[in-house]
């Protein structure tokens, strides 16, 4: 089980013929630096749009941008700490004169393990800050853009999670913010009267920084192998035994974006290998 974080390779990418997917349309893509928001971003740019990616951390971002232009797409990658508004409204302002915001995707996410009873509120009032409030601040500031555009279209796509369908333990904040997140999708496209779509992507583990830090302590404090920890603790309730790759991920929001996708007003695409609907007994 090779439990590493895959490359991303141009022949893995959804590519759509969509008229919107051109490079007069911005996507901003957020959480570009690493994981899904880095395939997002590297896709969306695949796929025609001029893509603007956002991230705090300036050294990852900047690879990010180096591979979407490798691969023959457009990105420009602004450092933006989530947690400020000032920057939050700068990279909006600098997305606008590449051309006509019509896209955001809303992925750069962060992870806290504890209890409530122990959970830092310090953490807690991040997490709260990056992963719903800037999100909402993001959709708030790129709705008008979209109005304005030709058709008066646009799509904002929110990466969620099966623990937008389910709480597990010590994951208390994450849990809020995700199921927030399918709300914040669902308010907008309620709002947008069918031309300002919203949906959110709800996956199980992904090969991702994030997830894929956990193993190695999981695997020490319950003293089994790496693969263990993958297989019986992480997919336990999925039938699909593996994890993700951001790529993968990555191609939900394409489609998602897509006029392929005009019916997904406020839905939300569960691909979570069957852990919340199909689950059963080990």
């Amino acid at each position: 089980m090779d439990i590493r974080e895959p490359e991303i390779k141009k022949k893995d990418i959804l590519i759509l013929d969509d008229d919107h997917f051109d490079i007069n349309n911005v996507c901003i893509v957020s959480g570009s630096g690493t994981g899904i928001g880095r395939a997002t971003a590297i896709a969306a740019a695949a796929n025609g749009m001029m893509t603007v990616g956002l991230d705090i951390d300036e050294e990852e971002g900047e690879k990010t941008q180096k591979t979407a232009r490798e691969m023959g797409g457009q990105m420009v990658f602004i450092k933006t700490d989530l947690s400020q508004d000032r920057d939050i409204e700068h990279a909006m302002g600098e997305a606008a004169k590449l051309g006509t915001i019509r896209y955001l995707a809303n992925i750069a996410g962060i992870q806290h393990i504890d209890p409530v009873e122990d959970f830092p509120m310090e953490k807690y009032d991040l997490m709260q800050r990056i992963m719903l409030r800037a999100p909402f601040y993001l959709s708030k500031l790129a709705i008008p853009h979209m109005k304005k555009s030709g058709d008066g279209t646009g799509v904002i796509g929110n990466m969620t999670s099966a623990h937008a369908h389910i709480c597990t333990i010590n994951k208390s904040a994450y849990n809020i913010t995700k199921f927030g997140l399918r709300a914040l999708s669902q308010s907008i496209a309620a709002e947008g009267a069918g031309k300002i779509r919203a949906f959110s992507v709800s996956t199980g583990f992904v090969k991702t920084p994030l997830a894929l830090k956990q193993i190695p302590s999981q695997a020490e404090q319950r003293g089994i192998t790496p693969e263990e920890v993958v297989r019986d603790v992480m997919m336990g309730f999925s039938r699909v035994k593996e994890m993700m790759s951001p790529i993968e991920v990555a191609n939900l929001f394409i489609l998602g974006f897509s006029g392929f996708s005009k019916y997904l007003v406020g839905g939300d695409l569960l691909f979570d290998g069957g852990m919340v609907l199909t689950y059963a007994e080990k």
